[in-house]
């Protein structure tokens, strides 16, 4: 049995503050009733590339999306403007298949690992993070890999 198991899921996260690799968590639905959802039901979830460390995208998943994306692999965000699951490639073709998945120490931020099929990004670019900013000059740092009516049709 968990040492953690006995906690209200508000203090969950704060006692893990102390775990060690070698700590029995308590089962992931136990870290779901304890994770910080907004307002609105939504965790931000930020998409890396797992074996390159490239970060890809930012999306939001409500649990019903995480708890798809852990029973499937197959990784699936809720689209706020459309306000319905979205799983990732659906109509691009552009999968992200899940090779782990980490909550942030509050409990209100996922960190996935995945393994991205072409762009991540609608615009056609791999990475979302395409602009580049400095003190003084935003500058564009990749070109499309594949033009963006091609992944999407024209609108």
């Amino acid at each position: 049995m968990s040492r953690f198991n006995h906690l209200e899921p508000s203090s969950l996260f704060k006692a893990l503050e102390a775990a060690t690799p070698t700590d029995t968590l308590p089962a992931t639905q136990t870290l779901l009733d304890a994770a910080r959802f907004n307002k609105d039901g939504l965790l931000p979830a930020i998409a890396q590339q797992h074996d390159t460390g490239e970060v890809l995208m930012m999306a939001w998943m409500n649990r019903e999306a995480l708890e798809e994306t852990l029973t499937t692999q197959q990784v699936c965000y809720y689209s706020r403007s459309r306000q319905k699951l979205w799983r990732k490639g659906e109509s691009s073709g552009q999968q992200q298949r899940l090779k782990s998945a980490a909550l942030d120490c509050d409990g209100d931020t996922l960190l996935l690992q995945v393994e991205q099929t072409g762009p991540a990004c609608h615009t056609g670019r791999r990475s979302c993070f395409y602009i580049s900013m400095d003190r003084e000059q935003a500058t564009i740092n990749s070109e499309p890999l594949i033009d963006p009516t091609t992944l999407y049709g024209k609108k």
